[in-house]
């Protein structure tokens, strides 16, 4: 049986500039994978109302589960919450229970729940609330579709929270040959070797080091002893 399937979609203009590096995609992929659930497909989107709706709508329809980043805070450009709300055609507006969390949250740290800080709260009528135990600021699951907060370390703690509610499969294991050969010249062999074992994922991985060229040859697979054979028949190939 296949495994479950997932996308990502990452949402900011801060990241389609250049001006914040993502971490989230790294993190995300490396928990599915352990968790048996494949990512196929990440976008990124900017702060844009149409273009948020149609990425929210298509990989709801197309993977088992989708994950988004960014977007949820106080400001006036977060709108990812409104926007996953109108994907659904599901009315959203300050919730009892989010707007519960928060007050007692700010009321700790001596602090106002202002008209911005309470942005934070509003929650699609439908959804349910992803656990933030760093900043309080709740996530929020509607569907298929886990909104969470772009703050990496926020973020690392939502997926932690939603993981084990989502059913996984076998995960993906890998090997690692190291092959001090230019591409151009594996290519052939690996070609032949990636057709004998085609039920298994073969990589080429280039690198140059003090003028050498070699590759990262990498085999994945969810069979161990399927994957042993394989390195085994690859290092015939490639250390005879």
């Amino acid at each position: 049986m296949p495994n479950p399937t997932a996308a990502m979609l990452v949402i900011g203009d801060e990241i389609l500039s250049g001006r914040t590096r993502d971490a989230n995609m790294h993190h995300l992929a490396g928990q599915l994978t352990a968790a048996g659930i494949d990512l196929r497909e990440v976008r990124v989107v900017s702060d844009d109302r149409d273009a948020i709706v149609a990425a929210v709508q298509a990989l709801s329809e197309a993977y088992d589960a989708v994950f988004t980043s960014g977007g949820i805070g106080p400001t006036h450009d977060d709108i990812t919450a409104d926007c996953v709300a109108a994907a659904f055609d599901d009315p959203i507006d300050i919730r009892d229970d989010a707007r519960a969390l928060l007050q007692a949250h700010y009321d700790r740290s001596g602090m106002e729940l202002n008209a911005a800080r309470l942005r934070m709260a509003r929650i699609p009528d439908s959804a349910t609330l992803i656990d933030n135990p760093v900043s309080t600021a709740p996530g929020f699951t509607i569907r298929n579709v886990h909104v969470m907060a772009g703050v990496p370390s926020v973020f690392q703690a939502m997926v932690a929270t939603v993981l084990p509610t989502l059913k996984g499969g076998a995960p993906l294991l890998s090997r690692t040959l190291r092959v001090q050969r230019g591409e151009g010249d594996i290519a052939g062999p690996l070609g032949i070797f990636a057709n004998d074992f085609s039920d298994l994922s073969v990589g080429s991985y280039p690198y140059q080091k003090d003028g050498v060229y070699g590759s990262n040859i990498v085999v994945r697979g969810q069979d161990a002893t399927r994957l042993d054979d394989a390195m085994l028949a690859l290092e015939k190939i490639f250390t005879a």
